[in-house]
């Protein structure tokens, strides 16, 4: 159970956006607080609300924030309502690119994306252009450190059900379908194994490269401005970005 990892090179990038933790925070508590008003705010009956949660505890976000969102979401406080829109287009020579929002604005919203991918020699494209191009899984990754044993943590997920298990240098990448996900991460997280991720994401099926340099500037400029957007939760697209822009 071993390959390359997609997911590292969709996400990488992560770091550098999430440094901006405010922000980070907030997409956070929006994805909680809309869980909530779609399922009930009972992560033991409401899948979304618990990968909501456990991503916010991936993100280190205080319980309080969590506490917040959660009581939005079931009326308790007042807060703006959002609804769920996903973009997709492309950037620079074909890469695939798929924009996950939540919204209290679908216009204001479909204009900023509609900019971004214009300005970025990209253009946005209709509902379902490249979304078929990726696969819906879910993604634990786990730190190495010296107290985990690859042999172990390998056998564990195998016998949790996970589709597939990558080491890496720095870190262990779990893959499963989406609806072991969360039996997978509760198991795992039994036998004492901590999370720096914790989601359900879209992991493209194949990957583009870009060999112009203006090409790959325009590409990350395009993903720095779409998730630098407060109505985007999330970005997904098929560039294989080169190492010494990781």
């Amino acid at each position: 159970m071993a390959g390359h990892s997609k997911w590292a090179n969709i996400k990488h990038r992560k770091g550098r956006q999430d440094a901006k933790k405010a922000k980070v925070f907030t997409k956070l508590a929006r994805a909680i607080t809309v869980a909530v008003k779609e399922g009930g705010d009972d992560p033991e009956y409401n899948a979304e609300l618990s990968n909501a949660i456990e991503k916010a505890k991936a993100e280190n976000m205080p319980n309080d924030n969590i506490d917040r969102a959660i009581k939005k979401g079931s009326g308790d406080l007042d807060g703006a309502s959002y609804e769920e829109i996903t973009y997709e287009g492309y950037g620079p020579n074909g890469v695939a690119v798929m924009v996950q929002c939540l919204t209290d604005n679908k216009n204001r919203t479909a204009a900023d994306i509609r900019h971004y991918f214009s300005k970025y020699n990209g253009n946005l494209g209709a509902t379902g252009c490249v979304s078929f191009m990726f696969d819906r899984k879910g993604i634990l990754i786990i730190d190495r450190n010296e107290d985990i044993d690859e042999e172990e943590i390998m056998l564990n997920s195998i016998e949790a059900g996970a589709e597939d298990f990558v080491a890496e240098d720095e870190y262990f990448e779990i893959t499963t379908s989406p609806e072991d996900f969360k039996d997978i991460r509760e198991s795992l997280k039994s036998e004492g194994y901590k999370f720096s991720t914790a989601e359900v994401s879209f992991i493209p099926q194949t990957q583009t490269k870009l060999e112009e340099s203006k090409d790959m500037n325009n590409m990350e400029k395009l993903i720095d401005a779409l998730e630098d957007n407060d109505d985007v939760q999330e970005v997904y697209h098929n560039w294989e970005m080169p190492e010494e822009m990781e």
